[in-house]
């Protein structure tokens, strides 16, 4: 549905996350069909402003025509009369990354800008969007600043939750999700998030806000009617407690899985737009200000941290302290002060920049080997085009 607030997200999404229309812009939209509409109102909105646009469809994680079409949309580099600005959009999946990396290889990546959007609909546009890149970097500058400094971490959220964490800064790699091009990266929105790996975490998660997963699924995943109650000891979920039978049913599959009750990541949403959760399975919900516990798969090269499992589960509260070292004064996620310094460089971006990332990358589903077992519907990867 096209709200004003949805429109003001389209808008936001071409003035700061693009860094602005340039008259001599060419621009290529790949969606999804879950994706169409989203596609649509950026299309138009691409052409209001008199910016050349070609449209291709594709299907999620395996499409054997995918790089046929979009090679027929991209224009010869030599012929450019600017930037090529390359827009994806799906809902829960995130594809053909190689095959798009691969056909912009020739070109100048100077020259072009890949935006890869996950978790496309209304409420991206309307909540995720809104606030411009420079607010999520600069919270997240403020989290890594306190976070990386230090090895303990004391974490607390109104809804229950209290938790003691370990810190290894020099051999757990910190992502950071800011909606900020670097170089030969794709910059992958929704925007603002920091997480880490915990080398220790203990203590009690009370999730009450959603829960994110990288399976499909179509459960209603907000938790602030039925929370979800997680004992943690030593990095590992012991115990686990919620009223609603479905969510309860869903989770005891997540944490059966081989190295599926791991705490395998830590991370903090700075994304102050997003207020309300989403009922779909959507990485919208774990860039709202607050904490969030990933079980499962893990978020650091299979070099450093080579436990497999098929399964990532994000559980999110509302808000949050977190108290770091020996500093008597806790950082509020919901009224984060942003920094005023530059953002570190020793970080890695939550944007797939290599192919490698693709073994353990937990942002989305990635290849179809990924589908998780949980009660999903199909994935149409025979959907006839558009």
């Amino acid at each position: 549905m096209l709200t004003d607030k949805v429109w003001s997200g389209v808008a936001s999404l071409l003035d700061n996350y693009i860094g602005g229309i340039r008259p001599d812009d060419t621009a290529i939209i790949a969606y999804a069909s879950d994706s169409r509409e989203p596609a649509a109102w950026v299309s138009i909105a691409l052409e209001e402003h008199k910016i050349p646009v070609k449209k291709v469809w594709m299907a999620p994680l395996r499409d054997d025509g995918f790089a046929a079409r979009f090679a027929a949309a991209l224009p010869a580099s030599d012929e450019l009369p600017g930037r090529l600005v390359v827009l994806t959009f799906e809902r829960e999946t995130m594809s053909h990354n190689n095959q798009l990396r691969g056909m912009l290889s020739n070109y100048d990546p100077a020259r072009y800008l890949v935006v890869r959007v996950i978790s496309a609909g209304p409420d991206l546009f309307s909540q995720a969007l809104l606030p411009v890149p420079d607010e999520p970097s600069a919270r997240n500058t403020t989290l890594l600043d306190r976070c990386m400094a230090v090895d303990m971490l004391h974490i607390e959220a109104p809804g229950g939750t209290s938790l003691d964490v370990t810190l290894d800064s020099d051999t757990y790699r910190w992502v950071s999700n800011r909606g900020i091009p670097r170089a030969d990266t794709f910059v992958m929105l929704p925007a603002g998030e920091v997480a880490t790996y915990p080398s220790k975490t203990d203590g009690v998660l009370v999730a009450d806000f959603a829960l994110n997963m990288n399976a499909i699924t179509d459960i209603d995943v907000r938790l602030h009617d039925h929370p979800v109650t997680v004992h943690i000891a030593d990095s590992k979920a012991t115990r686990f407690e919620c009223e609603d039978v479905e969510l309860l049913r869903i989770l005891d599959h997540c944490f059966s899985q081989p190295n599926g009750t791991n705490v395998g990541e830590l991370g903090f949403g700075t994304n102050f737009g997003v207020e309300n959760a989403v009922p779909q399975n959507s990485h919208i919900n774990e860039r709202r200000p607050g904490v969030h516990i990933g079980f499962g798969q893990h978020n650091q090269h299979v070099s450093v941290v080579d436990y497999p499992c098929e399964l990532h589960v994000d559980l999110i509260t509302r808000g949050g302290s977190i108290w770091t070292g020996d500093n008597p004064t806790p950082i509020d996620l919901e009224a984060l002060t942003p920094s005023t310094k530059p953002h570190p460089v020793d970080f890695h971006d939550e944007d797939i920049d290599d192919a490698d990332d693709l073994d353990f990358d937990c942002c989305g589903i990635l290849n179809r080997d990924q589908l998780a077992t949980v009660p999903v519907r199909p994935v149409p990867i025979d959907e006839a085009n558009g």
